[in-house]
């Protein structure tokens, strides 16, 4: 199976570009990656109502790794589970194996170099741990990420100050709440359009 090409035999870094930068910023939202003595796995759970989310995904690790990515229905839950089993994947993606809830993640400084790997790596956080909401009555608009990681929660307000927006955060979301920037935000990061 290795003379064949059909089994690697090394494991190159991985093109930097935004298909990768999005890919880290939904596996740092709904991924793990789990370490077994020969493989490592690389899980990325979505809602299997938003059947979007799971065929992006699925072509996007295809895209990345080069294989195709198992997708399965969870029994016990109304969730979707995209997998792929393969060698180095955390030191490739340059994140940890196992809980990410309380690691530093920082942002990699190839994305910072380029505003468009930036919209890239955001609207993989947001696909992964994102919200849109308004309220008609009160004209309140909503865009929201949130996640318990102090880490990536002072990523996502740098990077939207970087694009030009007025973020707040507490220590369980970061948010948006100006009508005029939250139709950016979303239509800069193609929120939810698959």
């Amino acid at each position: 199976m290795r003379k064949s090409g059909k089994i690697k035999t090394e494991y190159a870094a991985l093109t930097k570009n935004g298909d990768l930068a999005e890919l880290i910023g939904v596996v740092l939202g709904d991924g793990h990656i789990g370490k077994f003595p020969r493989s490592e796995c690389l899980r990325i759970t979505g809602n299997s109502n938003n059947p979007g989310f799971i065929d992006r995904y699925a072509r996007l690790l295809k895209t990345v790794f080069g294989k195709e990515a198992s997708v399965a229905r969870v029994k016990s839950s109304n969730a979707t589970t995209i997998t792929i089993y393969e060698k180095h994947i955390s030191r490739r993606l340059n994140i940890p194996t196992g809980n990410r809830k309380d690691i530093h993640a920082p942002v990699p400084r190839w994305i910072l170099k380029e505003r468009k790997f930036i919209i890239r790596y955001l609207r993989g956080l947001y696909e992964a741990e994102g919200s849109y909401g308004v309220h008609l009555p009160t004209y309140t608009y909503k865009f929201s990420f949130s996640n318990t990681n102090p880490s990536l929660l002072k990523n996502v307000v740098k990077l939207l100050k970087v694009l030009g927006l007025s973020p707040h955060s507490d220590p369980l979301r970061v948010q948006i709440s100006r009508k005029a920037e939250v139709a950016k935000a979303i239509e800069l990061l193609e929120f939810r359009k698959y």
